[in-house]
C-alpha cells in the first residue's frame, strides 16, 4: 500500500495509482522517500527567497539609511528644512541651521556654506522667506494703550519691509525710560493714544522699543479731544480744528510723509 505526506507527520493511503503517479510527477515526498519532495523544495525555495529578501530588505534599508543620514556639509549642497548636514564633531551650527542628538540640521531650504576657517555650516535661502524683526529694527507702529510707565504699542510694519507679513510681531512696549533722553514727568506728555509712531526695536523676547533717538518718535499724531490730524507748530502740536495745543516726543520726520 502506497502513501503520500500531506503535511508534516500526516499520510493518507492511496487508493490508485493514478494518485501516486501524479505525485510523484509533481515531485512529492512519499512515505518511502521517492519523489524530491516540493515540501522540502519549498521550504530550501522560501529559505532562499526568505534569505535572498532578508539580505536585498538589510541591503535596501541600509541604503536607505545611509541615504538619510549622508552628510551633505558640501558647499553647494541643495537641502530641504530638516536635511541632515552633518555631526557637531564635524561642524559648528550657522545660519539657518540647528542641532539636535550630535546631527546638525537644515532649518531653510537653500544650500550650505561652509565656513573653513571657523567650521560653521550654515544655509543660503533659495526661497522668500518670509521676514522676521531683528533687534536694531526699525519699526512703526500705533499707540493703542498708556499705563503710568509703558505705552502700549501695534507694530503695523517694518523699514525696509513692504507688503510682506511680518512672521514674529508681537505686541510691543516703550518703556518711560526708552522714551527720550530727558527726563520724562509723565508719559501722556509724550504719546497719545492712536498716534502712529516710528521706533527700533531694542529687545526681541520682550518686544521693547525705543524711541530717544531724534527721529524715532511720534510721525503723526491725533487731539486728543476732537481726534483731527495735529500741525506741527515749533516743538508742539496744534490742532488745526479746535486749537488745542499739546505736546509729544516727536520725531524729526513729523509730517513729512517718510516713514
Amino acid at each position: 500500500m502506497e502513501y503520500i505526506k500531506i503535511n508534516r507527520g500526516i499520510y493518507i493511503r492511496l487508493k490508485k495509482r493514478t494518485v501516486l503517479r501524479k505525485a510523484v510527477r509533481n515531485n512529492e515526498p512519499t512515505r518511502d522517500g521517492s519523489g524530491s519532495g516540493r515540501s522540502s523544495s519549498y521550504g530550501s525555495g522560501g529559505s532562499s527567497n526568505s534569505s535572498s529578501s532578508d539580505s536585498n530588505g538589510g541591503n535596501s534599508r541600509g541604503s536607505n539609511s545611509g541615504n538619510n543620514r549622508a552628510p551633505k556639509g558640501r558647499p553647494g549642497t541643495f537641502v530641504l528644512p530638516g536635511d541632515f548636514i552633518g555631526t557637531t564633531e564635524e561642524f559648528r551650527s550657522g545660519d539657518r541651521t540647528y542641532e539636535k542628538a550630535g546631527g546638525i540640521y537644515a532649518a531653510a531650504t537653500g544650500v550650505t556654506m561652509v565656513n573653513a576657517a571657523k567650521r560653521f555650516v550654515s544655509v543660503i535661502p533659495e526661497t522668500n522667506t518670509p521676514p522676521i524683526l531683528r533687534k536694531g529694527d526699525v519699526v512703526v507702529g500705533q499707540v493703542t494703550g498708556l499705563r503710568e510707565a509703558l505705552a502700549l504699542v501695534t507694530i503695523a510694519g517694518a523699514e525696509g519691509i513692504v507688503d510682506r507679513e511680518i512672521t514674529n510681531v508681537a505686541p510691543a512696549v516703550v518703556h518711560v525710560s526708552n522714551v527720550k533722553k530727558a527726563y520724562v514727568k509723565e508719559l501722556s506728555y509724550e504719546f497719545g493714544l492712536f498716534d502712529i509712531l516710528k521706533a527700533k526695536v531694542i529687545d526681541i523676547k520682550n518686544m521693547r522699543l525705543d524711541t530717544s533717538e531724534p527721529k524715532m518718535g511720534v510721525v503723526k499724531a491725533f487731539c486728543s479731544k476732537c481726534r483731527t490730524a495735529m500741525v506741527r507748530h515749533d516743538s508742539k502740536l496744534k490742532c488745526p480744528d479746535c486749537g488745542r495745543v499739546e505736546t509729544r516726543k516727536i520725531s524729526t520726520d513729523y509730517g513729512t510723509g517718510i516713514v
